[in-house]
């Protein structure tokens, strides 16, 4: 199977799983106290200039460390492709200013995927990089309906 047959098929997948759960979830959340809550912006690589719709919800897990659930959107070429995937951060606060890192091993697709970020309880930016891409994701809290 070739690469474009690939991710559309895992792409399909992706979509037909993980994008009802994750509406679900974005519809229950709300934005409690700190970076937990709903987000939403744009990713963007720097190494392919690819970009689109990003939406994430941050749950603290324990002490210092917070889960994040990611929903993003991709065209490829025609197709407008949905995916979805969880990462945990280590964060630190000091006086609002947030500071987070950590990483994750998304497996063939994206290799072991390392990121840093700060921002406060209005805005998001996460530096990513992975041995196959790396970019930005600038988040903001949702408008009441988004």
């Amino acid at each position: 199977m070739n690469l474009r047959a690939w991710i559309l098929s895992v792409g399909l997948a992706l979509v037909s799983v993980g994008c009802s759960t994750f509406d679900r979830d974005w519809k229950a959340a709300t934005n409690t106290t700190g970076i937990e809550g709903r987000w939403i912006g744009r990713w963007h690589s720097d190494h392919n200039q690819h970009n689109d719709v990003l939406r994430c919800l941050v749950t603290r897990k324990e002490g210092n460390v917070y889960s994040t659930r990611f929903h993003a959107k991709y065209k490829f070429g025609f197709l407008p492709i949905s995916f979805g995937y969880g990462l945990e951060m280590t964060v630190t606060e000091a006086s609002g200013q947030y500071q987070f890192q950590g990483q994750a091993d998304l497996g063939k697709l994206a290799g072991l995927y390392h990121y840093t970020g700060s921002g406060t309880t209005n805005q998001l930016q996460f530096n990513y990089r992975s041995p196959k891409d790396h970019g930005t994701f600038n988040l903001k809290r949702p408008k009441e309906g988004e």
